[in-house]
């Protein structure tokens, strides 16, 4: 019988993967908490500790802990350390989902972030949007800004990390 894995690449060790072409820098971010919540967002606030609505595409997220907006009642918590929430229904009117193992993050970093999102989508690079839900490069992400207007993260489902490292090599070129 035919090996049908010899055609497809090895998988990719994304520990070490790094990328620097043309005033880019790109890396995996590992070991982020990622929380899917859904449902009262000003409850699960209450209960977090996490102010605001969350940052949209384009907008600057910092600190250890922060929200990402993805629609009108859901956000994406991410923070360095666990969150001390519970997954599953919340009485108070919300729901929280591990996504840690599904959500694959990259950060993208150097003065040439701007011209690489406006290949990469039909987002104004100067401008936020109230959801950092985007098409980019032709898959869905969570894109915003961390700590500066010059440094991106991107949030993509795992199974389409391959093909936006190989777009991000591709594209960083050009």
């Amino acid at each position: 019988m035919r090996n049908l894995a010899e055609k497809w690449p090895a998988a990719r060790d994304w520990t070490t993967a790094t990328l620097n072409k043309d005033g880019l820098c790109v890396r995996t971010l590992g070991g982020l908490s990622q929380l899917l919540v859904s449902g009262d967002l000003t409850a699960w606030s209450q209960a977090s500790g996490l102010a605001g609505e969350g940052v949209g595409a384009g907008a600057v997220a910092s600190g250890d802990k922060y929200m990402v907006r993805i629609a009108r009642d859901r956000v994406l918590a991410v923070g360095e350390w666990p969150f001390p929430i519970a997954a599953g229904w919340h009485e108070a009117g919300f729901a929280v989902s591990v996504v840690d193992a599904g959500l694959h993050a990259f950060e993208i970093e150097g003065p040439a972030l701007a011209g690489l999102v406006a290949r990469g989508t039909a987002l104004d690079p100067g401008q936020a949007s109230r959801s950092a839900s985007i098409l980019f490069a032709g898959v869905n992400v969570l894109f915003y800004r961390f700590g500066n207007p010059n440094r991106g993260r991107l949030h993509v489902d795992r199974g389409f990390a391959p093909y936006l490292w190989e777009w991000l090599e591709q594209s960083a070129a050009l």
